[in-house]
């Protein structure tokens, strides 16, 4: 049966029985329906209805190359979701999981481990760790300074580039800066393991790498004194304190006539520049001006 005859008859209202019925199961009758169905949505000023067949299959051809035209669009989409799901996959599989924290001068940052372990980073330090592996392998990197109070539990490891140190469950401090390399133990045991040398330490045990030369002492300290916002040092090249200084006060300190290599010993506070200038420079026989703010020069001899 012809379906254009069909169709003018349904549109008319005209439909027997049989035609009605063959009309309801052909596949152009759920497509012209939505068209009907879809217009009576809108309301027009001058609302008129379609008298004849011909009005309406004028008006559907005029409007069906439309739809026709928009078919080159198909494989377009296609890729397009190809490419919106592979990124989806690609940050799903292969999302960032280190998690990286990292102090300014004069900063001091505390964090908590997944673990529980805390840690505690010195100023202009850094450290990461691999959250969705730690579960399995307790593992952090460090650059700088940090005071270690650690959990219980799986071998604890701490990378720096001058050394590795190993525990289980102790309260350490590392220090990794330029060519210093220095661990403290507070409580429990440390193995440190640097260059061709391993070495455990217990509590009140320190160890230190400097220019190349090893060297163990004790500390009577229950905690680093960075802490507690002062800086402590026992027999460290003067050039070391001053990196401190600078660290802590966010200064540029320039040297003049000075050894940097004389060892210092002694402590300077990290709230009030001119008093930690004035211990460091005044056991070592040095002199200082604060030019500006940041700016800061230390002189070898008394002028």
């Amino acid at each position: 049966m012809d379906k254009d005859y069909l169709l003018k008859k349904w549109l008319n209202d005209e439909l027997s029985d049989t035609e009605k019925e063959a009309f309801l199961q052909s596949d152009d009758y759920s497509f012209y329906k939505d068209i009907i169905d879809n217009a009576n949505h809108f309301k027009a000023s001058n609302f008129s209805k379609a008298e004849d067949f011909e009005t309406f299959n004028v008006k559907y051809q005029s409007q069906k190359p439309k739809v026709k035209k928009l078919k080159w669009l198909n494989p377009l989409l296609r890729v397009a979701s190809i490419v919106v799901i592979g990124f989806a996959l690609y940050f799903t599989i292969f999302q960032e999981t280190t998690i990286e924290i990292q102090t300014l001068a004069h900063e001091q940052t505390t964090i908590e481990l997944p673990d529980a372990s805390i840690v505690t980073l010195n100023a202009k330090s850094q450290v990461s760790y691999d959250k969705k592996a730690w579960s399995k392998h307790r593992e952090i990197k460090l650059a700088g300074e940090a005071f270690f109070i650690v959990s219980k539990g799986n071998t604890f490891d701490v990378i720096t580039k001058d050394g590795k140190v190993t525990v289980v469950g102790t309260q350490f401090n590392v220090k990794q800066r330029d060519n210093y390399f220095e661990v403290k133990c507070f409580e429990g045991v440390v193995k440190v393991t640097s260059q061709s040398v391993t070495k455990t330490l217990n509590a009140g045990d320190t160890y230190r790498f400097l220019d190349n030369e090893f060297s163990e002492s004790k500390t009577i300290l229950k905690e680093p004194q960075w802490t507690k916002n002062k800086s402590s040092f026992e027999s460290v090249p003067l050039k070391e304190v001053i990196a401190e200084l600078e660290r802590q006060y966010d200064i540029k300190i320039t040297t003049k006539q000075l050894d940097g290599s004389r060892l210092f010993t002694g402590v300077f506070t990290h709230n009030n520049l001119e008093n930690a200038l004035m211990s460091v420079s005044q056991p070592m026989n040095l002199t200082y001006e604060i030019n500006t703010a940041n700016q800061v020069v230390i002189h070898g001899n008394k002028r």
